[in-house]
């Protein structure tokens, strides 16, 4: 039954070239990695290495429950702690992702008495968050404080959220958080930043929100997740101490799901650590954005994802395939990914490339972009 079914759905999706493959690693892979989010390159440092080491021989493996229930350790509230303190916020929640961080505030939040207003290219995450808040969902263009302005002034529910990226995921390029804080205040509702792509990358690694001086405003909510720039796993919501209460006793996404490992929680509170004491890591990020976006030809974006327009998703993966096969390995975006339809490489720029690693991979990817257009 199921192949009757679903090999019609694979059928269409090969022909536009479309299809997805899962594709695996080894631990001693040698390409030059410019696919992956490791944006401060600490995934393989040994301070972080350690620290999850040690606390599997403290904790064990697993969380073992819920954090209602004996899932919560002391290096979850110390993690949510330092995390707050670093960004500004008063208190934060750590969930086991992102998608669930996102998930979870944003469901909390809705119901038939909020309205959510989601700029058009924000991550999938809170696109499903709004499709389960039982929230009216008005989606506006993209950076458009206007439109935003528009909707929250003729709405008629007591509550709002409008959400957006610090840093968008694709074009990697900024939200405008001042005027979009301003507008929301002026109309009685909350804004909902995802700083997923801005930890450790802007502000000096302390994200948008915190450089754009709102942090720690009550009607500003930030969400980041763990394994980009912190080179871990998991989410954080971070906000009043009466968003984290909320939460708390609220929010489905942590009731009900197993709490993040305690090794997860001691990585990204390493990671951290080592980012405060080495704040030039996110100026090495930029450094070496700015020179993938050269050898592209393309303009430098704000964050460490260097977007790169294709002529079509075949000749996306065609030039990804070219830069593996001469030892690099980049991202191809294809739609649905792409929120505006144009099929991309995705170049990653990472503290920790060499000059002799960029030097290398600029050269491959401005031949792969000539042989496909």
């Amino acid at each position: 039954m199921l192949e009757e079914w679903l090999a019609p759905k694979a059928a269409a999706l090969e022909v536009r070239g479309l299809t997805r493959r899962l594709r695996a690693r080894s631990a001693d892979d040698d390409l030059i990695d410019l696919a992956g989010n490791d944006y401060l390159g600490l995934a393989r440092d040994s301070r972080v290495i350690e620290a999850a080491a040690e606390a599997v021989c403290r904790w064990g493996t697993g969380a073992t429950a819920s954090r209602l229930v004996t899932g919560t350790t002391t290096l979850h509230e110390e993690l949510e702690s330092a995390l707050a303190a670093y960004v500004g916020q008063t208190a934060g929640l750590v969930f086991s992702s992102g998608y669930l961080a996102n998930l979870g505030v944003v469901t909390a939040l809705g119901g038939p008495g909020t309205l959510l207003v989601s700029d058009e290219h924000v991550h999938a995450s809170l696109i499903d968050a709004g499709r389960l808040a039982r929230s009216r969902v008005e989606i506006v263009p993209h950076n458009d404080v206007e439109a935003v302005t528009k909707v929250l002034a003729e709405r008629n529910e007591p509550h709002a959220v409008v959400a957006t990226e610090s840093v968008f995921s694709v074009l990697s390029d900024e939200a405008p958080l001042v005027p979009l804080a301003e507008v929301a205040a002026a109309h009685n509702a909350v804004l909902l930043v995802d700083e997923a792509h801005g930890l450790g990358v802007t502000g000096g690694g302390r994200g948008s929100v915190y450089a754009a001086g709102l942090a720690g405003l009550d009607h500003v909510i930030v969400t980041m997740t763990l394994s980009k720039a912190l080179a871990s796993q998991g989410g954080v919501v971070l906000g009043p101490a009466v968003l984290r209460e909320h939460l708390i006793n609220r929010s489905r996404p942590f009731i009900y799901d197993t709490a993040l490992t305690p090794a997860s929680c001691a990585a990204a509170l390493a990671a951290l650590q080592v980012l405060e004491a080495e704040p030039d890591r996110p100026a090495a990020i930029h450094s070496a954005a700015a020179r993938l976006a050269t050898a592209s030809g393309v303009a430098a974006a704000a964050g460490a994802v260097v977007s790169v327009p294709m002529p079509g998703p075949r000749e996306t993966v065609r030039a990804a395939e070219f830069c593996r096969d001469n030892g690099v390995l980049v991202g191809s975006f294809r739609p649905p990914s792409v929120p505006d339809g144009i099929s991309r490489l995705r170049l990653t720029a990472h503290a920790g490339l060499s000059d002799d690693e960029l030097a290398r991979a600029c050269a491959v990817i401005s031949q792969a972009i000539s042989e496909v257009s």
